[in-house]
């Protein structure tokens, strides 16, 4: 799916959310940008953040640079990277959205809009270039057959240990963290899992409660997403 087919340079919408590869994602936002005449460097209306974990001070600079006006009269352009967003973090971008600034245009691109709030969510114009859904659903159906020891083998390949980084932001630009590895596949597999035993005439809810509680967790800084992910393959029924 090309991006730009979902972008009017003359009717521009002032905040979308795109899901998917930032590799791939954001060389055409800064293609799109640059027809649009605007400098992607060297600008001071463009701003390109990139980090891992979007926190409280990344949001409220975020929210002091949208307040200013452009050095131009062009449009001022955000393009945010980030793995993941916390709550407060949310919920400062949910007040700013309300109010949106003319000529001020935000992009903000993350692997798995499902950690995201959904009343977030509704602030944008939401695209998602995701095209691993079959595979990651695929996975998910092999997961639930597989034996504790197998499960164990298929996180330490979904979830590698990771690698020392010598250019740390290059490494964020292209790499997706493993807590958003983990929740794209706890969704994927609590929905094969949901339509499996909604077949049967009587299951135990109990794994889907677990989901949820590790999924609160691979949201939270700092969480192990491999020791969480192992709580699941030993609470997830083999079917």
């Amino acid at each position: 799916m090309k991006i730009k087919e979902h972008l009017d340079k003359k009717n521009l919408h002032h905040a979308y959310l795109i899901e998917g590869d930032r590799g791939k994602i954001v060389p055409e936002i800064l293609e799109f940008c640059e027809d649009l005449g605007l400098k992607t460097s060297g600008n001071p209306d463009f701003c390109h953040i990139v980090v891992d974990n979007f926190k409280i001070d990344e949001a409220l600079n975020l929210r002091s640079m949208g307040s200013e006006k452009s050095f131009s009269l062009n449009k001022k352009i955000f393009l945010v990277c980030s793995n993941s967003f916390t709550l407060d973090a949310q919920g400062t971008l949910l007040k700013m959205f309300e109010e949106p600034k003319e000529n001020v245009h935000f992009f903000l691109v993350t692997p798995d809009a499902n950690s995201l709030l959904k009343t977030l969510v509704s602030r944008f114009y939401f695209i998602s270039t995701r095209k691993d859904l079959a595979s990651d659903l695929e996975n998910a159906e092999k997961f639930i057959k597989m034996s504790l020891p197998k499960r164990i083998d298929f996180l330490k390949e979904l979830l590698p240990p990771k690698k020392e980084e010598n250019d740390e932001e290059a490494s964020e630009v292209s790499t997706e963290s493993n807590s958003s590895k983990a929740l794209k596949f706890l969704n994927s597999l609590e929905s094969v899992l949901h339509q499996q035993l909604m077949s049967k005439p009587a299951f135990d809810m109990g794994c889907f409660e677990h989901f949820f509680k590790v999924r609160e967790f691979l949201r939270m800084p700092g969480s192990s997403a491999k020791t969480l992910m192992e709580s699941v393959a030993m609470i997830t029924p083999v079917l």
